[in-house]
């Protein structure tokens, strides 16, 4: 982890713009720049934020201030992301940041399926951020801007009709059926969901279920090697989003492990439906590279979704999920 400043410095430049643009549209900003950090690019993060810098907004106004007395109805209320963000200021400043995590988390969980998964990426980065150094303010300031993203943009999905698993979660995502109409939003897709195949549903063990997260994590990553041309990213999701889970296990008491499983494969196999393409694709390397190259090859290619899979690929570590990183760069557009 960066112990240079720049991470930090970098926070609190970011802290002064909205978790959103243009109403609907995430702030990436926060988890690429801990990407870049993570993996030794803490030199690239001023200029990266120079270049992604027409994308950011002004912080929003607030509202109202949030309580324990009316915080449920503000929940899912996308106008109050400052109230939420400073709601959760507060409480870490008065409470160890686990602890608030702990509370909370079993909350938002239910919700993750808002703002695109964005707010549970942003905490999953923030919590590898504390976990791995320094609890500094602003390390500590982005976990409250990440929880309070989270709150604002809480949205639960329908109950789903459970459809005949598999015993692999590569074979469980094989097994999802794709949406009849795949036109519309990311809300507008999710609200069609209503079906999904079972996988790992009677894990209730905490380590059998971290383990189960990782397999999903990997094959999820892997997938997108062959099927990423369905959608370059919004398919990045369905690796990232359990993978933010999976890096927020250890701050976690044991208890949530199971459930965290269990909402994460719901979210990556709703994505997997509204946005896998009708046939996969085969797909070689242009070469081999080590995991250091492909990481500077998305560092130097600069979309935030490419730098976010190939941190992902990174944490899974082998030939198939650098691959994948490699076919996000084919697909999409760098950062000018």
């Amino acid at each position: 982890m960066d112990t240079t400043g720049i991470l930090d410095e970098a926070l609190q430049r970011l802290h002064g713009s909205g978790p959103e643009r243009l109403g609907r549209l995430t702030n990436h900003a926060p988890m690429a720049v801990e990407a870049l950090s993570a993996h030794g690019q803490a030199g690239s993060v001023h200029r990266w934020v120079d270049l992604y810098a027409d994308k950011l907004e002004e912080f929003p106004a607030r509202v109202e201030r949030i309580t324990a007395a009316n915080w449920q109805a503000a929940l899912g209320d996308p106008r109050r992301s400052a109230d939420w963000i400073g709601h959760f200021e507060r409480e870490i400043a008065d409470r160890p940041w686990r602890e608030v995590l702990a509370q909370w988390w079993p909350r938002l969980l239910p919700g993750m399926y808002g703002g695109s998964t964005h707010p549970l990426i942003r905490v999953g980065h923030a919590v590898r951020t504390l976990l791995a150094g320094e609890n500094t303010a602003p390390r500590l300031a982005e976990l409250a801007h990440g929880l309070g993203y989270w709150a604002a943009r809480h949205h639960p999905v329908a109950e789903l009709t459970p459809l005949p698993g598999a015993r692999s979660a590569a074979a469980a995502l094989d097994a999802v059926p794709p949406l009849g109409d795949r036109n519309g939003s990311f809300p507008d897709r999710l609200g069609r969901v209503t079906a999904l195949p079972l996988w790992a549903a009677a894990s209730t063990d905490p380590d059998q279920a971290r383990l189960h997260l990782t397999e999903l994590v990997r094959a999820a990553t892997h997938r997108y090697a062959t099927h990423g041309h369905g959608d370059e990213t919004m398919l990045v999701h369905a690796a990232t989003a359990p993978n933010a889970v999976l890096r927020t296990l250890p701050a976690l008491p044991r208890a949530l492990w199971a459930p965290s499983l269990h909402a994460a494969w719901t979210a990556s196999a709703a994505v997997t439906a509204m946005y896998a393409p009708d046939a996969p694709v085969a797909y070689t390397p242009p070469g081999t590279f080590t995991a250091e190259e492909v990481f500077e090859r998305a560092r130097a290619h600069g979309d935030e979704h490419v730098i976010k899979l190939t941190d992902t690929a990174l944490d899974v570590g082998d030939a198939t999920a650098l691959a994948a990183a490699l076919r996000s760069i084919e697909l999409s557009e760098p950062l000018r």
